[in-house]
């Protein structure tokens, strides 16, 4: 793939993202607490994220293995933040998930869709067509926009981890009761792992300065938050307004 065609790739993916951000307010995705027989057969839980997820940490690695690039430490060390989200998120995250609920199959197959364009976007940003800056080596870790982007990185990525630990701790065995998270940044927003990962990945963008990680944000942004906007109704609707009180839906304070 050229630049020409990379770049087209890219408005491409931007595009669909906007098409979906769109659908997102006016149909709800059929998974977890709005799963429905509408979006057809369905699959275990923890198998359908194990499916979804884990194509990008092969993808990335083949990607990586047939690139002349893969001995440019600097770009190794990107992909390896980047894997280290989808590690945890195929293999850890899914291991942890508690009940016994189901995944409808085209939600998977969506996602894997998705997962696997991903990866070329952000393996051809990083490897293919990387910014002049990271000529610079080990120098471009030490300027300031790349600080500040992996602390924004890390911090994003614990949010995410300690606001999905409150979500699996809402329940004793057995119960298949909704409850309304109140522990972490569930006291300013009622999807607190969503704004987890928007930051997470707001980080990501900014430290390695590609275009195709600000794609990504931008389809984080467009899945996530119209899902932030249908779980903050469904909380309205089911403990009231006056429970759900002053928090946002996925940005403190703001959204």
């Amino acid at each position: 793939m050229d630049r020409e065609s990379f770049n087209i790739f890219l408005w491409t993916m931007s595009g669909v993202a906007l098409i979906v951000f769109i659908a997102l307010y006016f149909v709800r995705a059929g998974y977890g607490m709005f799963r429905s027989a509408q979006w057809g057969p369905s699959i275990n839980n923890r198998l359908g994220w194990v499916l979804m997820e884990s194509p990008v940490c092969f993808m990335v690695l083949l990607l990586w293995a047939q690139s002349e690039f893969y001995f440019q430490w600097l770009q190794c060390l990107f992909l390896l933040l980047f894997l280290i989200h989808y590690v945890q998120r195929s293999f850890v995250f899914p291991l942890l998930m508690k009940g016994r609920s189901h995944m409808p199959l085209t939600i998977m197959l969506m996602g894997v869709t998705f997962n696997v364009l991903n990866s070329v976007m952000q393996v051809g940003g990083i490897l293919w067509f990387p910014p002049q800056s990271y000529l610079l080596g080990v120098q471009y870790l030490l300027q300031p926009q790349a600080i500040i982007g992996l602390l924004i990185f890390l911090v994003g990525m614990g949010i995410n981890l300690h606001s999905d630990h409150v979500i699996r701790h809402l329940r004793q065995p057995g119960d298949t009761r909704h409850y309304l998270p109140a522990r972490g940044l569930y006291r300013y927003v009622t999807s607190a792992n969503y704004f987890g990962e928007l930051v997470e990945w707001t980080g990501f963008a900014i430290l390695t300065a590609t275009p195709a990680a600000w794609v990504f944000v931008w389809w984080t942004a467009a899945n996530l938050v119209p899902r932030a906007d249908a779980i903050y109704h469904k909380y309205v609707d089911e403990f009231g307004a006056e429970a759900v009180g002053r928090r946002k839906r996925i940005i403190p304070f703001i959204y």
